[in-house]
């Protein structure tokens, strides 16, 4: 096996042997599910006891309006006035609305005092309940008949029907909302990755140059062996743990919602959530519209991105790492790192934006160009996947983006081979820059 393969093979197999590597990949998964779960069941709960808000009307009119419910219990009529509570407050109210003049005419004369801060349930609450009735009086103000029917049958709520065709002629169900929710997960997760796994190869270079571990290896292999080997085994592990975390995950979430779906498939759980959001039109029928979900899927190429992921994943892994690589091996503190690590994280963060602005509008001037330029391309080009980039741009992105990462691993081969051996001085950019010239 060549001195690079050993490096790679001890890399890869020091991490992914440690406790720490185990218990985050097969932990995580359940982090994830429990961020989309727990906050779903936890919304389920109830307070025991239902909030008293008592409501102080002089019109009279408005006070019936309020209706009770699970969270808060409205008091039409008490005793005293709002100073009273104010100077010796009711520990069984939890807050007072007064109402003072008709809300038509004047609007500000309805207020709720508490001693807490209003919850925004409560105010949302309120609102509602007043504007619902204040509306309607407004239009029996114009003495028109059914005017509240005519406006009430002249609401549409319209969701125009999205079809996709084929090269093969075939018509397939689209959903917009499925193509920018697949394309921003897996543009968090490559800049999650990129930054997380490049960043342990900077800390590894740092840590074998400080415990000097470096000098005895280096009299083995050359600094650009030991440099790509350790870059390629950090690369392999961050693609074993994403492997391992997506078939977890995908269970988890599978079982999650066969039990929070009452027993239903998620097939179906998801079919009856699209229903409720009017993502598609079909007007009934269980059946059928399982049938548009598959179609929707359908019409996203899963492979594709699934090996654009990857093959972006191993690019921008490999840009970014070499220029950590370059940089731990310079310096000897993590403090001294962190100025030069904040123009790249800077970089990758500008990315992100950018495809998260690129969402709306994946063909727009900022979308193309990022997805080109190499430095933000593995990030930005991932929310522009999903929906069909023509294909000489698809090509040109990863052109550029292995060039690019091939001249970044020259360069920083450069920078390693000196700084490795390099203590007891931080080196600056301009020095850094030197030492690419040297032979």
């Amino acid at each position: 096996m060549s001195k690079v393969g050993l490096i790679i093979k001890r890399e890869y197999l020091r991490r992914v042997s440690k406790k720490s590597f185990l218990l985050l990949t097969f932990l995580t998964p359940f982090l994830f599910a429990a961020l989309v779960f727990v906050p779903l069941w936890l919304s389920t709960i109830k307070s025991e006891k239902a909030k008293q808000v008592a409501i102080i009307d002089t019109t009279g009119k408005y006070a019936p309006l309020f209706e009770n419910d699970e969270d808060y219990v409205f008091i039409t009529e008490t005793e005293g006035s709002l100073e009273d509570y104010r100077n010796n407050p009711d520990k069984d109210i939890f807050a007072f609305i007064s109402i003072s003049d008709d809300l038509l005419t004047n609007p500000g004369a309805a207020t709720v005092y508490s001693t807490k801060q209003i919850p925004m349930g409560l105010k949302n609450q309120i609102n509602k309940t007043l504007s619902d009735f204040l509306r309607d009086e407004k239009l029996d103000s114009y003495n028109i008949e059914n005017l509240k029917e005519i406006i009430n049958e002249s609401r549409v709520s319209f969701n125009i029907k999205t079809i996709k065709w084929e090269e093969d002629g075939s018509e397939k169900s689209t959903s917009a909302e499925v193509a920018s929710i697949a394309g921003m997960v897996l543009t968090l997760i490559i800049y999650m990755f990129i930054l997380m796994y490049g960043s342990m190869v900077m800390q590894g270079v740092m840590e074998e140059k400080t415990n000097r571990i470096v000098e005895v290896i280096i009299s083995s292999v050359k600094p650009f062996q030991l440099m790509m080997g350790k870059v390629i085994g950090i690369g392999l592990v961050g693609l074993t743990q994403m492997f391992l975390w997506g078939i977890l995950t995908s269970i988890l979430v599978g079982v999650s919602l066969f039990f929070f779906g009452g027993g239903t498939s998620p097939e179906e759980l998801m079919s009856g959530q699209m229903a409720v959001q009017n993502m598609s039109q079909m007007p009934a029928g269980g059946s059928e519209l399982s049938l548009q979900v598959h179609e929707i899927l359908n019409s996203i190429n899963f492979a594709k991105l699934g090996i654009c992921f990857v093959l972006f994943f191993i690019g921008g892994y490999m840009l970014y790492s070499a220029m950590f690589a370059a940089i731990g091996s310079a310096l000897e503190q993590q403090e001294d790192a962190q100025q030069f690590m904040t123009p790249m994280i800077l970089i990758m963060v500008f990315g992100l934006y950018a495809g998260i602005y690129s969402m709306n509008n994946p063909d727009g001037p900022l979308a193309v160009w990022g997805s080109l330029i190499p430095f933000t391309s593995p990030i930005v080009m991932m929310v522009r996947l999903p929906f069909d980039v023509p294909v000489w741009e698809l090509i040109l992105s990863f052109v550029l983006l292995y060039a690019t990462a091939i001249l970044i691993v020259w360069l920083s081969s450069k920078i390693y081979r000196v700084g490795i051996l390099m203590y007891g001085k931080k080196p600056g950019i301009k020095e850094m820059i030197k030492w690419l010239r040297y032979k």
